[in-house]
C-alpha cells in the first residue's frame, strides 16, 4: 500500500497552472503528542471574546469551507457541527485512525480550539461536491506556522460533510524516506489518482 496525499492546483485566467501545493502523507503520525505539545507551545495565551457571525446555509463544497473556517471559526463547535452528516469520515493524518461519527469530530474540534492557535485558511477551490483548501496553523508567540491541506466531500443530495482529509506539511523537507526512495529506487514512485468517492481513506 503506497502513501497517500493531497494535491492543490490552481489556474490563471488563461487556463495556465499558476500555483501548485502537494503534500504526502506522514510516516509519523504524532497522536494525541501534537495535542500536547500545541497546548504546551500556548500555554500563556489568552482567551479572545467569539466573534460574532450572520448565520447561513451554503449548498456547495466551497462555500461550506469558506463559512466554517472564515465565518465561524473560533465562535460556536456546534453550529460548524450541523454540516457534519452521522456517516462523516474525518481523516486527520496526525492521527492513525480516522473519526467515524459526529461525537468523535465534535470531540476532535474541542480538543483544538483552545487559546493561542489560530488555523488561517489562504486558498479555496470552486468545488461543488468536494473542495479542497490551503491553509496555514499559526500558534501565539511562535514566528513559523504549520502548512497543510484539507479535502471536504459532500453527500450530493443532502449536502453534508461525508468524508473529511486534513494533511499537514512535513516538518522535515523534502521527507527523508521519501527522497531516500526516490534515489535508490526511482521506479517505486508511482503517482496515482483516485475518483471522488472512491477515497480508500
Amino acid at each position: 500500500e503506497g502513501l497517500r496525499g493531497t494535491t492543490f492546483v490552481q489556474l490563471n485566467e488563461s487556463g495556465e497552472i499558476q500555483y501548485v501545493r502537494e503534500i504526502p502523507e506522514p510516516l509519523y503520525k504524532p497522536g494525541d503528542l501534537i495535542l500536547e505539545l500545541l497546548k504546551a507551545a500556548t500555554k500563556d495565551a489568552q482567551p479572545k471574546t467569539p466573534k460574532s457571525f450572520q448565520r447561513k446555509t451554503p449548498k456547495t463544497a466551497n462555500e461550506v469551507a469558506k463559512y466554517l473556517f472564515l465565518d465561524v471559526q473560533g465562535s460556536e463547535v456546534e453550529e460548524g457541527m450541523r454540516f457534519f452528516s452521522e456517516n462523516i469520515v474525518y481523516r486527520d493524518f496526525n492521527y492513525e485512525e480516522p473519526l467515524r461519527n459526529t461525537v468523535e469530530v465534535q470531540k476532535f474540534i474541542e480538543d483544538f480550539s483552545f487559546p493561542g492557535i489560530e488555523f488561517k485558511p489562504d486558498r479555496f477551490d470552486d468545488g461543488i461536491f468536494s473542495t479542497c483548501f490551503t491553509w496555514e496553523v499559526r500558534l501565539e508567540g511562535q514566528d513559523t506556522a504549520v502548512k497543510g491541506m484539507s479535502f471536504y466531500e459532500l453527500d450530493p443530495d443532502t449536502r453534508l460533510i461525508t468524508y473529511v482529509r486534513d494533511i499537514p506539511e512535513s516538518a522535515i523537507k523534502p521527507p527523508p524516506l521519501g527522497l531516500l526512495a526516490r534515489k535508490l529506487r526511482p521506479d517505486l514512485g508511482v503517482f496515482q489518482g483516485f475518483a471522488v468517492g472512491s477515497r480508500g481513506l
